[in-house]
């Protein structure tokens, strides 16, 4: 088996990406290669947290737009991941995974609450630790959050699923003429507005130095090939 370049990682999962061809909800099927290669990179000893959106069931954003008070909004799309945690952790435990939900709204019934160095032991005893609940704030993203426990777990690379190859000049789904773009730097992403993750996300990497790879979720094995340092999708970084 090949040697694994990164040690600990994050990854980050829109909630859009647990409902597959599904407008709404949650598809486990849709996951499954995901699954699949995870059980690669933890096989391989990688350690993985994990932080997962709730677009898939309410996205505060544009609640909000809808007459719901910001606040209330924000606090019902943190919410809202907590769901989708205990559905991967569920899915990942029937796979024969150690996982742990860590909540950064207290809620003792359903997960742990966060505390950094829990998380961190979690990480060194192989479990998968999927962290919900966002920052605990309103008018955070979950991009935010994924950073900011990244950065507190001492991951090496934040990895970010999309359902494309990686960062594209324009839509690839609506601009056939869209170029694929291997590498940028922090402040590329910034400048032409690239919206990757929000500003304050990869403000957060650049002031930290967190690489940010941006890849596939449907190739099956992308996952894997990542890890031992395949070049796969596009890297964000301090130089292009």
């Amino acid at each position: 088996m090949a040697e694994a370049k990164y040690g600990r990682i994050l990854l980050k999962l829109s909630g859009e990406s647990l409902c597959g061809d599904e407008s709404r909800g949650i598809e486990p099927a849709a996951l499954h290669p995901l699954f699949e290669d995870i059980i690669k990179i933890r096989e391989m000893g990688v350690q993985l947290g994990m932080v997962i959106g709730g677009g898939n069931i309410i996205r505060g954003t544009h609640a909000s737009l809808q007459g719901i008070d910001r606040v209330s909004a924000d606090y019902m799309g943190m919410l809202a991941t907590v769901i989708n945690a205990l559905a991967v952790q569920n899915m990942l435990e029937h796979r024969g995974l150690q996982t742990r939900v860590m909540t950064a709204i207290r809620m003792e019934q359903l997960a742990e609450p966060y505390i950094r160095r829990r998380a961190l032991r979690h990480l060194e005893k192989g479990r998968v630790v999927i962290f919900a609940g966002g920052t605990g704030n309103p008018y955070f993203s979950t991009d935010t959050a994924a950073v900011l426990r990244a950065i507190e777990t001492e991951s090496q690379v934040i990895l970010k699923a999309t359902k494309v190859d990686g960062i594209y000049t324009a839509d690839p789904a609506i601009d056939k003429k869209a170029r694929f773009i291997p590498r940028l730097s922090y402040l590329d992403v910034l400048n032409k507005n690239i919206r990757v993750m929000d500003t304050t996300a990869i403000t957060l990497c650049m002031d930290n130095k967190l690489p940010i790879l941006v890849f596939n979720i449907r190739k099956k094995g992308a996952l894997p090939r990542i890890i031992t340092g395949e070049t796969i999708g596009t890297i964000v970084e301090a130089t292009a």
